[in-house]
């Protein structure tokens, strides 16, 4: 018969085994490869551990970190592949952009009054930087007022006035003298921040102006103790006064540098009518 002749019979033997297609994604062997089912186990242990029920693409979430296939994230970037990202993430790592002239974010809670006014001799940038948004009303206006109170004591013909003059007409003498310099502190740190808002400064003017005061209170303190025993036109008042001054202007700068994020000429120039102020008002003795 045609069927045993074509050996599909008994007599021709055993079938002919067709080849088995490869998975989809993988090579086929070549033809005659002998260890066709071989093949084709080792072939499965290579694929990626597959998920219950999910695309091959997730990965398995119920299996351990460790167990993933080295490739999965490889892939996870590929044409026709999905990358879930949460809601906050930014896929392409560019993060913030950079922003010019962006403050910087206050480092702690308002500094009580002893650390703030040892900080600002001791430790000036990082005070001015953490109270960079906190105002400081209270501690400007007594330590101006009380500056102001002795700082008439400091000249040789205001402090004779006041000696002489009867009680009742010294004490609202020294009394609206220290109003006077609240009211000139005020003023001239008033003047220092509008210059640095002029020159891109983005700092409060509270701060700004309350550490102003502080800072011209505390630093002519040592040139006021000398000048209330050898008088304000003894030579090493001068001095003082000189060295005083200098510190004033370097403390100046640093405030309005952290309090406005100004580079420091910018910042020292923003300081200079309060500085030439000074200068001439207090530390020449012009009062």
């Amino acid at each position: 018969m045609a069927g045993f002749r074509n050996g599909r019979g008994r007599a021709g033997g055993p079938p002919r085994q067709q080849p088995q297609q490869a998975p989809y994604g993988y090579n086929a062997p070549p033809p005659g490869y002998p260890q066709q089912q071989q093949w084709s186990q080792q072939q499965r242990q290579q694929q990626p551990p597959q998920g219950h029920g999910e695309p091959e693409y997730f990965g398995d979430p119920y299996a351990p970190q460790a167990q993933q296939h080295p490739q999965q994230h490889y892939a996870a970037n590929n044409p026709g592949h999905t990358q879930v990202f949460s809601v906050h993430d930014d896929p392409y790592g560019q993060g913030t952009p950079y922003q010019a002239g962006a403050a910087p974010v206050p480092t702690g809670p308002r500094l009580p009054w002893k650390a703030l006014l040892s900080g600002i001799v001791l430790r000036p940038a990082d005070t001015f930087l953490r109270m960079r948004d906190h105002a400081v009303w209270g501690p400007a206006l007594v330590v101006t007022f009380l500056y102001g109170l002795l700082a008439i004591f400091g000249f040789d013909q205001a402090r004779e006035e006041a000696i002489n003059a009867t009680l009742s007409n010294a004490v609202p003498y020294v009394v609206l003298t220290g109003v006077g310099f609240v009211i000139g502190g005020l003023v001239m740190g008033a003047v220092t921040h509008t210059l640095a808002r002029q020159l891109g400064g983005d700092g409060s003017w509270q701060p700004t102006v309350g550490l102003s005061m502080l800072i011209m209170s505390l630093t002519d303190a040592p040139r006021l103790v000398l000048a209330l025993f050898l008088g304000g036109e003894n030579g090493l008042v001068q001095v003082v006064g000189w060295l005083t001054w200098l510190a004033a202007g370097a403390l100046f700068t640093v405030m309005v540098s952290r309090s406005h994020d100004l580079p420091w000429p910018k910042a020292l120039g923003a300081s200079a009518i309060q500085l030439v102020a000074l200068l001439s008002l207090i530390k020449l003795g012009t009062l």
